[in-house]
C-alpha cells in the first residue's frame, strides 16, 4: 500500500517535469524576424567587399568565424576557398546539405548605394571591377542566418546539417579547378555522407515573398564551344587570291542558328546556341588567315545536348570545306543540367507553402541559365529553388537582370529564403524519423 501511495504521489510531479514540445513553426517565425537586421548587415558588408572565384579569402574568413562562434564544426580551404560547417543535432537522423555560393563577378557596379562596391582587380589578365551582380552576397548572408537559427535549435534537430559555402560558382580563373566539382572531389559530400542537398537563388525579376520551383530538369546544361576557322591570308584588294575566313565565319554563325530553329524538336525542351565572341585580323586591308568564334550551348536534356553537339561540328566543318577553309570545333562541358529529384521536390512543396503561403508558391518553366549546383544533384537527391528579390510595385520588364552593372536586390526578400531553408531541414528530418539508426561520429 505504501509503494502504491508513493507512486501515485510521484505521478503529477513526473508529468509536470516532462518537457513541453517545441512549436517549431512559431519558434522559426520569431527567430527569422529577430535575425533579419543581422542578415542585412552581413549582406551589405559582403556586397561592399566582393571577391572573385577562388579568391574569396575575406568572405571565407567571415563565414568561418561566424560558424565557429555558434559551436559548429568548421573546415576551411575546401575547394580552395570554400567553407564547410557541420551541425550535429541532438538526435540521430539524416545529414542535409545546404549550399550558398560566395563568389562575385567581374562587373563595375553602377547602382547608387552607400555600400556599393568600389573594388578593382585583375581577371584573366584584364583590369576589372568586382560586383555581387548575381545575388551571391544575399545567399551567404541567408545561410549564415540559417546556421545561427539552427544552432540555437540544435536539440530539436533529428540528424545533421552540413553548411556548404561554395566558391567559384561563376567559374574559376582560366587554368584553375574550382566550384562544386572541386568541393565534391575533396569530399564535401562525405563524412558524414550527405543524404540530400538543398540550394536556392534569389532573383531580381521575381516578386519578394515568392518561391518558385520545378521538378526534373530545371536549369540548362552550359557547354562552351570554340570554332577555329582557318583560311588563306591575302591582300584585302584581292580576296580571290586567298580563302576568306571572315566570310566563312559569318556563314557558320548563320548556319549554327538553324540547328535550333530547324533541326531540333523544340516541343520537348528549349535549347540555345549563341556565338558570343569573334576574334581575328589585325588590319583593314589584310584578310586574315584565321578567325576564332566562341559561344555557349544551353540544353535541358542529354539527348538534345548530344544532337546539338554533333550538328555544330558538322555545320562548321562542312560550311568551311565548301569554301576551301577548315574548321576545328572544341566543345567544353561546363555545367550539367540542374535536375530536381521529382520525389524529393513533391515531398518538400508543403515546406515552401509553410514558408511563403500557398498563393506565393509557383511551379515554373525551365530556365536556360546554368548552375554548378547541378554537380551536387548528380551525386545525391537535390532540390534547387528560387526566391524573389524584386519590389512588388515594379514591373519585371523594367528591372535590370543578373550579371549587369545595375543589378539590384530588395533585401526584404531574404527572410523568405531563411524560412524556406529552415523548414526544409525540419520537415525532411521529421519525415525520415526512424529510417536511420545512427549518425556517423567520425571526426569531421
Amino acid at each position: 500500500m505504501r509503494k502504491l501511495f508513493i507512486c501515485l504521489f510521484l505521478i503529477p510531479t513526473f508529468l509536470v517535469a516532462q518537457k513541453k514540445p517545441v512549436d517549431i513553426s512559431s519558434a522559426l517565425t520569431v527567430a527569422v524576424d529577430k535575425i533579419e537586421a543581422k542578415c542585412i548587415s552581413w549582406r551589405r558588408d559582403i556586397h561592399q567587399n566582393p571577391e572573385l572565384g577562388n579568391s574569396e579569402f575575406r568572405t571565407a574568413k567571415l563565414i568561418a568565424s561566424h560558424l565557429r562562434s555558434l559551436g559548429i564544426e568548421v573546415k576551411e580551404g575546401v575547394g580552395k576557398t570554400g567553407v564547410v560547417g557541420l551541425l550535429r543535432g541532438a538526435k540521430p537522423g539524416p545529414c542535409i546539405g545546404l549550399r550558398a555560393d560566395i563568389d562575385a563577378l567581374p562587373v563595375v557596379e553602377r547602382v547608387d548605394l552607400p555600400f556599393a562596391s568600389k573594388v578593382k582587380t585583375t581577371y584573366n589578365g584584364q583590369e576589372v571591377g568586382v560586383m555581387h551582380a548575381c545575388g551571391h552576397d544575399t545567399h551567404v548572408a541567408m545561410l549564415m542566418s540559417v546556421a545561427e537559427i539552427l544552432a540555437g535549435m540544435k536539440n530539436e534537430l533529428i540528424g545533421s546539417v552540413k553548411f556548404v559555402f561554395q566558391p567559384a560558382e561563376e567559374g574559376p580563373p582560366e587554368g584553375e579547378e574550382g566550384g562544386a566539382p572541386l568541393m565534391i572531389k575533396e569530399g564535401v559530400l562525405e563524412n558524414p555522407k550527405v543524404d540530400v542537398m538543398f540550394g536556392l537563388h534569389i532573383g531580381s525579376q521575381r516578386d519578394v515573398g515568392k518561391i518558385s520551383y520545378r521538378s526534373g530538369g530545371t536549369m540548362a546544361a552550359s557547354d562552351w564551344f570554340t570554332i577555329k576557322v582557318k583560311g588563306k591570308q591575302t591582300h584585302g584588294s584581292q580576296p580571290w587570291a586567298g580563302v576568306d575566313p571572315v566570310v566563312v565565319s559569318a556563314q557558320i554563325i548563320n548556319g549554327l542558328q538553324t540547328i535550333v530553329s530547324r533541326q531540333t524538336d523544340l516541343t520537348k525542351n528549349p535549347a540555345v546556341i549563341s556565338v558570343s565572341t569573334v576574334h581575328g585580323g589585325v588590319r583593314s586591308n589584310i584578310i586574315p588567315e584565321d578567325i576564332t568564334l566562341t559561344g555557349t550551348i544551353r540544353t535541358l536534356d542529354t539527348g538534345t545536348q548530344r544532337i546539338i553537339h554533333e550538328k555544330i561540328v558538322l555545320t562548321a566543318t562542312k560550311i568551311a570545306e565548301a569554301s576551301g577553309a577548315t574548321a576545328e570545333t572544341i566543345i567544353d562541358k561546363k555545367t550539367l543540367i540542374t535536375y530536381n529529384d521529382p520525389a524529393l521536390t513533391q515531398q518538400m512543396i508543403p515546406s515552401f507553402i509553410k514558408s511563403a503561403g500557398e498563393e506565393n508558391v509557383e511551379e515554373i518553366d525551365p530556365i536556360t541559365g546554368a548552375e554548378d549546383f547541378s554537380f551536387f544533384g548528380e551525386k545525391v537527391p537535390s532540390l534547387f529553388f528560387f526566391i524573389g528579390g524584386k519590389q512588388k510595385n515594379i514591373d519585371a520588364s523594367k528591372v535590370f537582370p543578373h550579371h549587369t552593372p545595375d543589378f539590384w536586390i530588395d533585401e526584404s526578400g531574404m527572410k523568405t529564403g531563411i524560412k524556406a531553408f529552415c523548414n526544409l531541414v525540419f520537415d525532411y528530418m521529421n519525415s525520415q524519423t526512424g529510417s536511420k539508426l545512427s549518425v556517423e561520429k567520425k571526426p569531421f
